[in-house]
């Protein structure tokens, strides 16, 4: 006979995946309405400057390649933003206990912050993909494809967003990740630009860069088009996402800054 006082172990999962889910809806025109303007507004201006300036291989515009960049763009830095600024701000004001005081694994408690801020990044890609849609007809070549590399580059980056909470104790500390490293890999990933028209070094120097193969595995599924293997992007993103859940399941077993 079943025990009925035994709480699923699935109860505090779905509890923090709502409470996270709720956290960024309720402010919905800040969490997602603005990124995706945001990202309209980079629309308009490059396109506008450098469409007959700018060429990019095949038979795609400037116009329609960019689309794809200013997407997985605006995915990756909302991703980080849900995860790094929900954990940090519940550090500071000091509810986290609540979080860590009922019988929640830390398996679950990264499931529930890394997919919740993945659904953030997921609602604003596609904000950016339907408006930008209403100004240039974009391609999707691989759904699959591009399926595949929005929910390895957004967990990705919830994941780092995850890090970056536990690490810093004050929001100085977390705007310096979003600046001095987000923001210039996001920058200098391809998402203005194809890599081939850098000169031969930094070529080889953008492919030390793990959000380039996020753009560009994008791209393919997209165009059927990009400056590099698929499947080497897929080894990429998969690999360096692997990496970063181990490195934050391990943080999250010890305790590592949440608990006192």
């Amino acid at each position: 006979m079943p025990d009925p006082f035994r709480v699923s172990p699935f109860i505090g999962f779905r509890t923090l995946f709502h409470k996270e889910v709720l956290r960024f809806w309720k402010v919905g025109f800040q969490t997602i309405a603005a990124p995706v303007l945001n990202a309209l507004l980079f629309l308009l201006i490059f396109s506008h400057i450098l469409e007959r300036r700018v060429t990019v291989h095949g038979d795609v515009t400037y116009t329609a390649f960019l689309v794809p960049g200013l997407v997985m763009m605006s995915l990756l830095q909302n991703a980080f933003a849900n995860s790094s600024s929900s954990l940090i701000q519940s550090k500071i004001t000091g509810n986290i206990l609540f979080v860590l005081l009922p019988p929640l694994s830390y398996r679950a408690f990264y499931a529930a912050y890394v997919l919740a801020a993945l659904l953030r990044g997921l609602f604003v890609a596609i904000g950016v993909w339907l408006v930008s849609a209403l100004l240039i007809q974009t391609p999707l070549a691989h759904p699959a494809w591009a399926l595949t590399f929005a929910v390895l580059g957004g967990a990705l980056l919830a994941t780092f967003g995850l890090i970056a909470g536990i690490w810093a104790d004050k929001f100085d500390q977390l705007a310096a990740f979003q600046n001095f490293l987000i923001m210039p890999l996001t920058m200098l990933s391809g998402v203005f630009y194809s890599i081939h028209s850098l000169p031969p070094l930094w070529q080889k120097i953008s492919h030390f860069n793990p959000f380039f193969f996020m753009i560009d595995g994008l791209r393919h599924g997209f165009f059927g088009q990009s400056d590099t293997s698929p499947w080497l992007s897929l080894a990429v993103t998969g690999g360096c996402l692997a990496a970063l859940a181990a490195l934050t399941l391990a943080l999250l077993a010890r305790g590592y800054k949440l608990r006192g």
